[in-house]
């Protein structure tokens, strides 16, 4: 484990944190926009200093750090710009063929930064961090100034990161959806304090954090690909089928399915004259305030968790209560890839 602990006074805020996160995979730190994540990755990083800090510069840090633009040397070629990392690590704990092969940069070495589109200088700016060798690295929101298409194109190098690199990763980001695909572990701040730590797949099915709510709760499941039809791939989750959109029948191994909980709704009987193919029987296991107008349901399919964000109204309307049996109707879901580690058991 790493302990990060750190404690900082900016004018009226105050970073003050002290949490265990794994030494190894991907620990994501959500929270708010203000809520002290950046300010964190900086204390680590010996950018900021705080106290209980190891008194270490930041050029003597083993740490590899890749912020929200690339920052490139913009007279140096790609290639250039990898290796300067790379001569200044103590030891080469990082094949660079390897780097360059898993973000697909090898055609990319001999152009410079400015020829070079948003998604392609974020992989070479990655590649420049893990050539360090990092006995760390810290990801500042990394996709936050890209548009869409960018972070469609870059996500798939994130998975393979994680899937073939041993080096822990703390990933900050306020986009639930990039939590989600990426991360194993997750750690949620507020108002520069720690709120909830843990593995993300457990924080999120509970519901209890009230960051996780509202238009960021959901569940993550996993499934095994099993069947596709009409452009759209059956999963086995173990207590039940899903299906989702594209042809996902050549994957091996389990897929992480991310399902919001705005596009659960909860019925007494199951309809045959629905649009909605994913239709599930459940168990009410939990009601919980979200807001005014709306309560997170959730929801058992065995071992598995579901949730679900209804008005109150509906829940009057049907007396929902803990115990109930109900069909859970799952409108949509995400899909990323994911290697079948020891998660799957937990």
């Amino acid at each position: 484990m790493i302990r990060v602990r750190h404690a900082l006074a900016k004018g009226a805020f105050r970073l003050d944190v002290d949490v265990e996160v794994p030494d190894t995979g991907v620990t994501g730190v959500f929270g708010p926009s203000g809520s002290g994540k950046t300010t964190l990755l900086r204390c680590i990083a010996g950018l900021e200093r705080s106290a209980h800090d190891s008194g270490l510069p930041a050029h003597r840090r083993n740490v590899g750090y890749v912020f929200q633009r690339p920052a490139l040397f913009p007279h140096l070629d790609v290639e250039a710009n990898i290796r300067y990392g790379a001569r200044r690590a103590a030891s080469a704990r990082v094949d660079a063929d390897q780097v360059i092969d898993i973000l697909g940069i090898g055609e990319l070495l001999d152009r410079r930064p400015g020829t070079l589109s948003g998604g392609q200088a974020q992989r070479v700016a990655i590649a420049a961090a893990l050539l360090r060798s990092p006995d760390l690295v810290l990801m500042d929101e990394p996709l936050a100034s890209l548009d869409q298409a960018r972070k469609d194109e870059l996500l798939p190098y994130f998975d393979r990161l994680r899937e073939e690199l041993s080096i822990p990763v703390i990933y900050v980001s306020h986009e639930i959806d990039e939590i989600s695909r990426l991360c194993d572990h997750l750690v949620v701040l507020d108002d520069g304090k720690v709120v909830a730590a843990g593995s993300l797949f457990d924080l999120l099915a509970f519901a209890d954090v009230p960051q996780l709510g509202g238009g960021n709760a959901g569940v993550v499941l996993w499934g095994k690909p099993v069947d596709t039809e009409d452009g759209l791939t059956c999963f086995d989750f173990g207590d039940g089928d899903i299906w989702a959109p594209g042809d996902f029948t050549g994957e091996s191994v389990a897929l992480r399915l991310r399902i919001a909980a705005n596009d659960v709704s909860i019925c007494r009987e199951r309809s045959s004259e629905t649009t909605i193919l994913n239709v599930l029987r459940a168990t009410v296991e939990h009601v919980r305030d979200d807001d005014d107008a709306t309560v997170i349901v959730r929801l058992r399919l065995g071992n598995q968790k579901l949730l679900a964000r209804v008005t109150r109204r509906s829940v009057k309307r049907l007396v929902l209560k803990e115990g109930d049996r109900v069909f859970a109707q799952v409108k949509s879901v995400t899909v990323r890839r994911q290697a079948p580690t020891a998660l799957l058991g937990r």
